[in-house]
């Protein structure tokens, strides 16, 4: 018996020391397009750790995380959802939820992942443990703005109708609350990181629209109606946005539809307090975590270079060009590095947020989004 005890002493001491723990928190996941792959990326080391296959169309994709930042739920243009384990490293479950899906968010909980749908519309919202529907919520209309509120909420916004609809999850029964007139076709939407205020951006008309989440009864607010007016609008190559929005500490940045410059808004009143002439059509405005920058990159044709704003001075303070088609930026958590895709070169560059020194380059298959696990505790990402 001695004999035995020692020999599975021996076999757990073995099983022990060669079972390695595995942090999630400095890990982050690369969309690449091209491929229907996603890659494996370790902020600290600047290297890809794993290719994870399989996840469909993810020409316009995006993903969340769960709470413990494990699993990520990514979105494909095919409508379907995946629930990627980054510590394994593979696919833990896969659904196809709709013809073209365009994004979603997860519950303040983590309980719930909604899915934004084009074809057929409407949203739709599962188990995030199982990936089985838990409600589906026909709108007749495109969805767009998706994002997720305090109080195991979703709120997204109706591109054919400019109506905005608020689902409430929290109780035995969901209770859906439709707020109309929100404007001409809404094209896309952020959410505060407190989880008050949600801006909707406007195609069909200038200007953007508002709502008091904090309010009993939320009503539009009109936010900048005649911007834009009276000058030549351009053709609009790539729709800009909102959720790459910028905000500074008082003020948001967002990117002006159809024109070469980005919006000041003071953050409380929700009145323009200036504006950025920019090399061409913004896409993404994002600030550095701390506020002080905000980091700008464009549409086709001019998709090759970045733009660094001083939220203080409101001026260009930087402009370089990493390469051909730029299409995302992504802070690491207190944003000394930012890492950006470069898709049309096939990599990922990283940059000392302070110096504009270029630091490193990844090579990925035409990459686009890049998610890092700390959106994990953030409201709206």
């Amino acid at each position: 018996m001695k004999s035995l005890a020692l020999t599975l002493a021996a076999a757990l001491f073995v099983s022990t020391a060669i079972a390695e723990p595995t942090a999630t928190g400095d890990l982050g996941l690369i969309i690449e397009r091209a491929n229907g792959t996603v890659l494996l990326v370790d902020q600290s080391d600047r290297a890809a750790l794993a290719r994870i296959e399989g996840l469909g169309d993810l020409s316009h994709a995006s993903l969340v995380y769960s709470p413990d930042e494990r699993f990520a739920y990514v979105f494909g243009r095919d409508g379907g959802l995946t629930k990627v384990d980054i510590v394994t490293r593979t696919i833990a479950n896969r659904v196809i939820q709709a013809g073209n899906a365009i994004g979603g968010a997860i519950s303040d909980d983590g309980k719930l992942v909604a899915v934004s749908n084009y074809e057929p519309g409407g949203v739709r919202i599962f188990d995030a443990d199982t990936l089985e529907m838990v409600l589906d919520i026909p709108t007749d209309s495109k969805t767009i703005g998706l994002v997720d509120a305090p109080g195991r909420r979703f709120v997204f916004t109706m591109w054919d109708t400019g109506e905005t609809w608020i689902a409430d999850m929290s109780g035995d029964t969901p209770n859906i609350t439709k707020i109309p007139n929100m404007g001409d076709n809404p094209y896309d939407a952020l959410i505060t990181s407190n989880g008050r205020t949600y801006i909707t951006g406007l195609f069909g008309e200038d200007g953007l629209t508002a709502l008091d989440l904090w309010d009993e009864n939320p009503q539009p607010i009109r936010v900048l109606p005649n911007y834009g007016r009276g000058q030549k609008e351009m053709p609009v190559y790539k729709m800009p946005h909102l959720e790459g929005w910028a905000h500074t500490g008082a003020e948001f940045v967002l990117p002006a539809v159809g024109h070469h410059e980005v919006l000041w808004i003071d953050g409380n009143t929700l009145t323009e307090t200036g504006r950025t002439q920019t090399y061409g059509q913004p896409v993404f405005a994002m600030a550095r975590p701390d506020g002080r920058h905000v980091w700008v990159n464009f549409a086709h044709p001019l998709n090759d270079t970045i733009q660094v704003i001083d939220s203080v001075s409101k001026e260009i303070i930087h402009e370089f060009k990493p390469g051909p088609a730029v299409l995302h930026m992504e802070f690491t958590p207190r944003g000394h590095e930012v890492w950006i895709s470069v898709r049309d070169a096939g990599k990922v560059v990283i940059y000392d947020t302070h110096t504009f020194e270029k630091i490193r380059e990844i090579d990925a298959d035409s990459p686009s989004g890049i998610f890092f696990t700390a959106r994990a505790h953030r409201t709206g990402l």
